[in-house]
């Protein structure tokens, strides 16, 4: 199901990456003295009390001297943040004080029907508190006084986080459910050209003027009985090469609709080949879980021997070393070339992510690969396991009770999740492994058990051998 989505907004340098960083759970976004470094926007998945939900790091609002030509068009990116958002956090720096850009911020937010909450950082000393007075004149909810540097505060605001999501949804009836495909990519790669050339007909918009598609497009068919939800999203740019500042909050809307899907078809241009946006776009699909099928689209325009997918699976390997496990499909929506494998070749990945593990199958393949290949010590101890089952979800999802949740290197990891893949398949699809402690035989596996969760992805900056820390519960 979509996870809800939680944005992040304010003014410059009050600490929006270092909360992003720490309600996900680790660093991913930069953080430093310097304001404005943000200019992308970043996306991670945040986990508390069982509830999951997307976190959007979001740049730095700046209307104080703007024009109006200029604030018109920054408060036009900050509607759009509000409509894609269930929740906003307006952080706030609370050394500083209210400014006339906290003001204006929150004036756009008041007109807005989503909840705010209003978070004033850096409070690190008790003496700070009075500060609190200050901000309910901004006339939300009474305001959350934390430190994402040291942590003070931030279970509390978690916890009001959930209170202001909407309830969680229903899964609908198996017989009635449609595969959902979000096609996403760069700008000018051809995914409105795909999407007709998958219906047969023009019913997207196509434009050779990169960016054309703003919203979301769903589109409903049926294919060889099979009902299946198109979803064509907005080219997602290097924001800092783009110069329409409605375009910057793509990522938010791409966001969104990739939330929706079950798979992720990743267009990339055969002609222009792979770029660092197209990594980014399969990392975040990755990272909310979602399967991912390669699509090199425009082979019309390359040399005959460049055409193939055994070309591009050699080509791509090491562009997308983290996800090796995608299968790649050369198509060309102009002429129609390998279009006719490509929504099958998306059921498969769909259906790989409702293989089932049976306990004993996924034990003995897990304890084998600790006899074939015994995991290496740590300051005199050795990771062993207690026991091992499948969690329920969308993601394929292994919960591993063993003796001690550090002992798990980074390398072993991947090989353990090999061994798993092996057996199993699940292509296209991420494997999450989840460590718990086993604290002795009293304590069973359950499937809703959720810990140290960590993705397959191998540029992850996590620390080897760790899964991402949860966020800090200090008071």
């Amino acid at each position: 199901m979509a996870r809800p989505i939680v944005a992040i907004v304010g003014r410059p340098n009050v600490g929006k990456s270092t909360l992003f960083n720490r309600l996900i759970g680790w660093k991913k976004a930069i953080v430093d003295q310097q304001s404005g470094l943000t200019r992308d926007r970043l996306y991670g998945v945040a986990d508390w009390r069982g509830r999951e939900f997307s976190v959007v790091d979001t740049a730095g609002l700046d209307l104080d001297g703007a024009k109006d030509s200029s604030r018109a068009a920054i408060e036009a990116q900050t509607t759009i943040a509000i409509d894609q958002a269930d929740v906003i956090i307006l952080l706030l720096d609370v050394r500083q004080g209210l400014t006339p850009i906290d003001r204006d911020i929150a004036q756009m937010l008041r007109k807005s029907r989503r909840t705010v909450i209003a978070v004033a950082n850096k409070a690190d000393s008790s003496t700070q508190r009075h500060f609190a007075h200050e901000v309910s004149e901004l006339g939300f909810d009474e305001p959350s006084l934390i430190s994402a540097q040291h942590g003070l505060g931030v279970g509390e605001l978690l916890d009001r986080i959930l209170d202001g999501l909407p309830p969680a949804e229903t899964e609908p009836a198996e017989e009635t459910k449609a595969d959902r495909l979000a096609i996403m990519g760069r700008p000018n790669v051809g995914k409105s050209s795909l999407l007709n050339a998958l219906l047969g007909d023009e019913r997207a918009l196509v434009s050779p003027t990169p960016g054309t598609t703003r919203d979301p497009i769903d589109t409903e068919l049926v294919f060889d009985g099979v009902p299946v939800v198109l979803i064509d999203t907005a080219g997602i740019r290097r924001k800092s090469s783009s110069r329409d500042r409605l375009e910057r909050y793509s990522l938010l809307r791409g966001i969104h609709a990739m939330e929706r899907a079950d798979v992720v078809l990743l267009v990339v241009d055969a002609s222009a080949g792979v770029l660092a946006q197209d990594q980014h776009v399969a990392g975040y699909a990755l990272e909310a879980g979602k399967g991912l099928v390669i699509v090199v689209n425009k082979i019309d325009l390359v040399e005959p021997a460049a055409r193939k997918p055994a070309y591009w699976r050699k080509t791509l390997a090491g562009k997308f070393k983290f996800a090796t496990f995608a299968p790649i499909a050369t198509v060309s929506a102009k002429t129609k070339e390998g279009i006719g494998t490509l929504l099958p070749t998306a059921f498969e990945v769909v259906g790989q992510r409702r293989i089932k593990m049976p306990p004993n199958e996924l034990n003995r393949v897990l304890r084998e690969a600790f006899l074939d290949h015994p995991p290496p010590g740590f300051k005199g101890r050795r990771l062993k396991l207690g026991y091992a089952t499948q969690a329920s979800g969308e993601t394929p999802t292994v919960v591993m009770f063993v003796n001690d949740t550090n002992l798990l290197h980074f390398s072993y990891r991947r090989y353990l999740e090999k061994k798993v893949r092996d057996r199993f398949g699940l292509m296209g699809n991420p494997l999450k492994l989840v460590l718990r402690s086993d604290e002795g035989s009293r304590n069973r596996p359950r499937a809703s058990d959720r810990d140290q969760v960590t993705d397959t992805r191998a540029e992850s900056p996590r620390p080897s051998g760790r899964g991402p820390r949860r966020a800090s519960t200090r008071r």
